[in-house]
């Protein structure tokens, strides 16, 4: 019965939206990437740099909006160093995004220390405060929920309605989605398989960083080392569990969220008493693992994702 309780209550699904909004916006530049052919796993460095970027942004003296567009800045000029390498230069994208979380992780933690170098704990700024909707979020569960969230909640859950426009009904959608299938086609009608991919990478990045700039300015209100803790590789891991679908990852995300928040509160009942917490911690990983390999054995993955192009070449 306290389980039901914890199901149905309007506090447990609004931290579940809260949760999965970074989430949904890193989710959607990998898709992105991957839909053009392009797997970019600097997302967890990109993550961290958004982050700190938008963060020190405000604390600067930017308004919030202008550190959301720092972030997404910053993520853009990592994903233009990935898609230089990987695109016109063919390097493996394993190698190039590994390097790329790599570089900017460590560019991030260098200038924390040399912008703050006698700061012990993080200085705090005013984040994203909660805005809720005139009348649909005094519906019962789901106006909380979904209704009651910070902006960049809002923002998120727009994107992916952009997003899936984009991609399916816009010529440009078309060549992304083109390219990362059969790029020889997209060649022939005269388009540049370069262009398109870069620029998914770019873009792609640009919203992996905003993903990151959520926690740092929406979830909480300063920058702490190991904050992302791992939602980089969730993320990618979410494209597959979509079936590279903006509407199925934004479904995955919720529900991984929804698993974490669940988990949070299971600790606060008799069960969390007697089971060690690590399991609790466990518990969201573990299940989104069992749903990923359930649903990734129906997913039809990019023919051409990860295969470099040459233009002349069969």
């Amino acid at each position: 019965m306290e389980l039901l309780e914890i199901l149905l209550s309007a506090s447990f699904w609004a931290a579940a939206i809260r949760i999965a909004s970074p989430l949904i916006f890193a989710t959607m530049g990998e898709l992105i990437c991957e839909r053009a052919g392009v797997l970019n796993l600097g997302i967890e460095g990109i993550m961290v740099a958004g982050a700190f970027a938008g963060w020190i942004a405000v604390w600067a003296g930017l308004p919030l909006w202008g550190g959301v567009a720092v972030a997404l800045l910053t993520g853009m000029a990592f994903g233009l160093v990935h898609s230089i390498l990987s695109v016109p230069f063919g390097l493996s994208q394993h190698v190039v995004g590994v390097g790329i979380t790599l570089l900017a992780t460590s560019l991030t933690f260098y200038t924390y220390r040399v912008v703050l170098p006698e700061v012990s704990s993080p200085p705090k700024i005013e984040a994203f405060q909660a805005f809720e909707i005139p009348i649909l979020s005094q519906i019962p569960i789901v106006g909380p929920a979904f209704f009651a969230q910070t902006p960049l909640t809002y923002a998120a859950f727009v994107v992916v309605i952009v997003t899936a426009l984009v991609l399916y009904r816009t010529p440009l959608g078309l060549a992304v989605r083109a390219a990362g299938e059969n790029p020889s086609a997209v060649a022939a009608q005269g388009l540049s398989v370069t262009a398109i991919r870069m620029g998914a990478v770019i873009v792609g990045s640009g919203l992996m960083a905003v993903g990151g700039a959520f926690l740092t300015m929406s979830a909480f209100d300063s920058f702490f080392f190991d904050m992302v803790n791992g939602r980089g590789w969730i993320c990618i891991a979410l494209v597959v569990f979509g079936a590279w679908k903006p509407g199925k990852a934004l479904l995955g995300a919720i529900l991984f969220a929804a698993f974490d928040a669940f988990q949070i509160r299971l600790q606060q009942t008799p069960v969390g008493a007697v089971v060690p917490y690590q399991v609790f911690l466990m518990m969201p990983y573990f299940l989104s693992i069992l749903a990923l390999v359930a649903m990734s054995r129906r997913a039809e993955v990019p023919a051409a994702l990860m295969v470099p192009f040459n233009k002349g070449e069969r």
